[in-house]
């Protein structure tokens, strides 16, 4: 059983609702054991409405759909389409018909690693690519599973 030696129940403001709410001795404790040290900024329920609400998860959230559409030109065929997105000058971007011609010949990946790449890294696109060198894992291998103890980083 955990010990609460040197903590001792807090009263803190939510930043949500403004209510007070006691972080006790044993949340601190537990705050400390995965090495938060960022006091909680919102009460339990505040918490629990923006977990089940969805709000401020991680990047792997799926996009939110806002409804807006920009209107552009497709780099392929110059049909006018939208999209949702901002398009950016620096980037292609395409209709519905021209997006699937790009995108076909990448749905059967020849790299055993599944990165962006396309496989044998011969030019073209500087999206992406292999890690024959200079990548951020020098270990080899990559993925995920390859940082150990199969735990997420996050």
């Amino acid at each position: 059983m955990m010990s609460n030696e040197g903590y001792s129940d807090r009263i803190l403001t939510c930043r949500d609702c403004g209510q007070e709410f006691t972080f006790t001795s044993g949340e601190q404790e537990f705050y400390a054991s995965r090495n938060l040290t960022n006091d909680p900024s919102r009460c339990p329920s505040c918490r629990a409405a923006r977990r089940t609400s969805g709000g401020g998860q991680s990047s792997s959230r799926p996009r939110q759909n806002t409804g807006e559409y920009y209107e552009t030109t497709c780099a392929d065929c110059g049909r006018a389409t939208s999209v949702p997105f901002i398009p950016r000058e620096d980037r292609p971007v395409y209709c519905s018909d021209c997006f699937q011609t790009h995108r076909a010949p990448r749905t059967a990946r020849s790299d055993s690693r599944g990165g962006y790449g396309g496989g044998s890294g011969s030019g073209g696109s500087s999206y992406g690519g292999g890690r024959s060198g200079g990548g951020r894992d020098s270990r080899g291998g990559g993925g995920r599973d390859s940082r150990g103890g199969g735990r997420d980083r996050w």
